[in-house]
């Protein structure tokens, strides 16, 4: 008797799997009779054509441009920097990439701390030169550092722009 209960309920489990995918099986059916379509062809390819890059002895825009003494300016003896004298150590760096981290004073002398990127720290006081525009600092205060920078507009003709390094707390 058990072994007739272990059949049919055997052949009931069989017979509810093979109606489990019936949905699937006339999908697969009634996708056989769709319209078929057709692939477009490949797009012919273009052949390769050389292009001769002139342009080599043209201003590179992505470079930095080195300031060059300007003839016209020497003549006319109007504002210049001196390009002979030896920079100091904070004008190889942008004025933006210098920090102000603190003021040093020595008897009547204020000094300015400044720290480079590479984590250098530098005394400075008035008339130090910062930054690579020809910056002399004028002023130091215990907030910031006071200079004028030296800029050189589209025309060739130097300008003085005054900026300030602020404390960085």
């Amino acid at each position: 008797m058990m072994r007739t209960g272990i059949a049919i309920a055997l052949s009931l489990l069989l017979g509810a799997c093979g109606e489990q995918y019936s949905d699937l099986r006339q999908f697969v059916k009634d996708s056989e009779n769709l319209p078929r379509g057709r692939i477009p062809p490949l797009p012919e390819a273009k052949p390769y054509e050389p292009f001769e890059y002139a342009a080599y002895d043209l201003t590179d825009p992505f470079k930095p441009r080195k300031i060059e003494p300007s003839k016209t300016a020497t003549k006319s003896g109007g504002l210049q920097p001196d390009f002979n004298r030896r920079k100091e150590p904070l004008e190889a760096y942008p004025l933006e990439n210098l920090k102000m981290v603190g003021t040093l004073q020595q008897k009547k002398d204020m000094f300015g701390l400044v720290k480079t990127p590479d984590n250098n720290l530098f005394r400075v006081r008035a008339g130090n030169f910062l930054g690579q525009n020809f910056g002399r600092i004028t002023d130091i205060s215990d907030s910031a550092i006071k200079l004028k920078e030296l800029v050189q507009d589209s025309g060739g003709d130097w300008k003085e722009e005054e900026r300030a390094l602020q404390l960085q707390e």
